[in-house]
């Protein structure tokens, strides 16, 4: 039939997303994330610095998108860094990026639940969080199309209410511009900081790159739809972050649980704050449903390696999704969303994600000219941030981080040395 899709190979995922597609995951991964969960502690790191840190996590974030889609072209395949890894610097180093983003962003699924439910319903903010993984699982199982269309009118939505509500601060008679004086309080650890904990609201980008086995034209696509998704979400972000603080001021918004709501409300517009409300929950969801989307595939890939569960490598034949690998994550995030603690959550995702991006980094300095290699700065600036930002975190979550990337590495010299002796 004319327009219908070739069936992808058998235990491989099809070909589906186009260029406006994956702009679309990539906005839905990020656009949420920050605005509504990230601000708050941020600004208690780094007080009236909060926009210096965000403009450092933005340039952090830049190499990191360069370097991912130069490599994403040249290797499209799910899986993103775990397979660049262990494609340009060896099987170690791939599973350990993969190891620190199943785990780095199964957390940040618990945190944008927990996000969910503390919009909706504070008092059972762990209950909502529990039913919303449920529903987004069974979503995203039932196939790649209609999880795009629920992303694309996730994403408009959440667009237009955070544009309504950057003029709406930005034009209030509260918003005061000398509540935006950086130098009055910010330190350079409290901006690295803030830096670090900003990061988990650019991180979405990435979706796009670990999707790559189901981008159509990948070479193109990915490293076009990757900057174009982190530009458009920088602008969203810098307008909101501006009028928060010029309502609430740094110390207002470090103390807030829910900032946007609480900056509208203060500048006078009370319509709109039910609509804040309401939009944060739906931003959540969004971001959700791709994270979700990353960690499935990223644990596709390396139970193909046989890193994980050989299992869990199973394409559905109807659905053409990694649907055990869903269900398995599904599962774990609903248990972590009904027992952790927002902000642990958040500090915990950056530091594992950031490790995955440094090794990222690394991988794109190994490409030749001919293979599309970034300018030898964009890597080399990248990797540093990433180590700079990770060892900035609060010290809980260095060390909790710390300690899951050393098991990591200690299953896989375990098995190594397992394998080596049985042959």
């Amino acid at each position: 039939m004319v327009g219908t899709p070739a069936p992808a190979r058998r235990g491989r995922l099809e070909r589906r997303l186009g260029p406006a597609d994956a702009v679309v995951i990539g906005l839905g991964s990020m656009i949420g994330a920050g605005v509504f969960a990230a601000f708050a502690p941020a600004a208690r790191a780094a007080g009236s610095g909060l926009l210096l840190g965000l403009a450092v996590a933005a340039v952090v974030a830049y190499c990191n998108a360069t370097s991912s889609a130069r490599l994403a072209a040249r290797y499209p395949a799910s899986g993103g860094t775990y397979v660049y890894g262990r494609e340009r610097l060896g099987d170690f180093w791939g599973y350990l990026a993969g190891w620190g983003f199943v785990v780095g962003k199964t957390a940040s699924c618990a945190a944008m639940a927990l996000t969910v439910g503390s919009y909706v319903w504070p008092q059972q903010a762990h209950a909502i969080a529990v039913a919303a993984v449920v529903a987004l699982t069974a979503l995203n199982y039932t196939g790649m199309h209609k999880t795009i269309w629920l992303t694309r009118g996730i994403v408009a939505m959440v667009v237009a209410l955070l544009a309504a509500v950057a003029f709406a601060l930005l034009t209030s008679g509260a918003a005061d511009p000398a509540r935006l004086d950086v130098t009055s309080d910010a330190t350079a650890i409290g901006v690295l900081q803030a830096a670090g904990l900003l990061f988990f609201a650019f991180a979405g980008y990435a979706r796009i790159a670990t999707l790559g086995e189901e981008v159509r034209d990948p070479a193109r696509t990915i490293p076009r739809a990757i900057p174009i998704a982190l530009g458009l979400t920088l602008m969203v972000y810098a307008a909101v972050a501006i009028g928060a603080l010029a309502v609430l001021g740094a110390t207002g918004l470090a103390e807030t649980g829910a900032p946007l709501a609480d900056a509208v409300r203060a500048a006078g517009p009370a319509a709109l704050a039910p609509l804040v409300r309401a939009g944060a929950a739906v931003a959540a969801l969004g971001s959700l449903l791709a994270l979700i989307l990353g960690v499935s595939r990223t644990t596709l890939a390396m139970a193909r390696d046989r890193h994980l569960p050989h299992a869990l490598s199973a394409v559905h034949p109807r659905f053409n999704v990694p649907h055990r690998a869903e269900l398995v994550i599904g599962a774990v995030v609903a248990i972590l969303a009904g027992t952790a603690d927002l902000r642990g959550a958040i500090g915990f995702s950056s530091f594992g994600v950031l490790v995955y991006y440094a090794i990222a980094n690394a991988a794109a300095w190994t490409l030749t000219p001919a293979e599309g290699r970034p300018a030898p700065v964009v890597p080399a600036i990248g990797l540093a941030g990433c180590l700079v930002l990770a060892f900035s975190l609060p010290l809980s979550s260095v060390v909790a981080g710390a300690a899951v990337l050393a098991a990591g590495a200690a299953a896989y010299g375990l098995r190594r040395m397992i394998t080596t002796r049985a042959t």
